[in-house]
């Protein structure tokens, strides 16, 4: 036990280190790009920090383990929004992307959607509710059209607003480096953590299902929390939630669509009940931010305690 809890600490110690690597980097690599530092968070830094969770869900849905790779990326999109939005805004208000309120976030709404939809439907020849390969192939097309959208207003953004040269604080090589290292220490730390709580939840006789549902859902977004924390705390509104945002995106597009493809994924009741979940408390949020334009302290309090609650339902049920 002793051991478990030196590499839990070892990972938290990681996950913080490579987080701040990792931001600094990131911002820096946007100076030097001449790109809002929006797109790199909705980019590079959210799919940076969603590795943890591709490794989880392609690895279960390689082994047929239907219930963690869904399960890992619907809880942690609900921890994405409300955990990580919530607590980076109780250390320092976000302020919201005027492109984010009006495209991005809308857009991880839809996608729940969509997923819900693939989820509850018998299309495409299914026989029970899943996502099945079809599905999982027009999702990938999805983010696919969704990365050209960002590929093309970032180029839009050099040739005007971004056509002058910015400086930089440190140089291409090094910000890359810095990205590069921060990534290897976030995946690491990740794994050191998911592995460790799991191995403690299994001593004190917590279920596999249980576990899967919080601690591997929660372990895996930890590169999330920590980088959109220490964003916050830097200032960087736009990396901070243009992480949470991507993220979710990512997490259902490509990480669902990669391991449904590989081997359809049955979905029970439950997961239906969740992602309607993760559809209303999206809708709140964005309600909120369309009106605010950020994220305040008191809101990002209400949205930690309603993730709270939502753990206590889960717990019961």
């Amino acid at each position: 036990m002793l051991l478990t809890i030196i590499f839990l600490a070892l990972g938290f110690l990681l996950l913080i280190k490579g987080a701040d690597w990792f931001v600094g980097g990131a911002s820096d690599l946007a100076k030097i790009l001449r790109v809002p530092t929006i797109i790199i968070g909705l980019t590079i830094v959210s799919i940076g920090t969603s590795l943890p969770e591709a490794c989880v869900s392609i690895t279960a849905s390689l082994k047929g383990i239907d219930d963690i790779a869904t399960g890992n990326v619907i809880g942690s999109n609900i921890f994405n929004l409300l955990v990580v939005a919530g607590l980076s805004a109780v250390i320092k208000p976000i302020s919201i992307d005027r492109d984010t309120i009006r495209r991005d976030f809308p857009f991880s709404i839809v996608c729940a959607v969509i997923l819900t939809f693939f989820m509850a439907t018998l299309f495409f020849g299914k026989t029970s509710p899943s996502i099945g390969r079809v599905d999982g192939l027009i999702m990938l097309v999805i983010l696919i059209g969704y990365m050209i959208v960002l590929i093309r207003d970032a180029l839009s953004y050099r040739q005007t607003v971004g056509g002058e040269e910015t400086a930089a604080v440190i140089s291409l090589p090094v910000s890359l480096g810095l990205i590069v290292l921060g990534v290897v220490c976030i995946i690491l730390g990740g794994n050191l953590v998911v592995d460790a709580a799991t191995e403690i939840a299994r001593t004190f006789g917590l279920s596999e299902n249980l576990i899967g549902l919080t601690i591997v859902a929660c372990g895996t977004s930890l590169p999330e929390l920590v980088t959109s924390m220490v964003a916050a705390k830097k200032g960087d509104s736009d990396i901070a939630m243009g992480n949470v945002v991507g993220s979710n995106i990512f997490n259902i597009l490509f990480i669902l669509g990669a391991s449904s493809v590989i081997s359809p994924l049955k979905v029970g009741e439950t997961a239906l009940v969740d992602m309607s979940v993760l559809i209303v408390v999206s809708l709140i949020t964005w309600a909120f931010i369309a009106k605010k334009k950020k994220v305040t302290r008191p809101f990002g309090g209400l949205m930690f305690l309603t993730y709270v609650a939502y753990l206590i339902y889960i717990i019961g049920r």
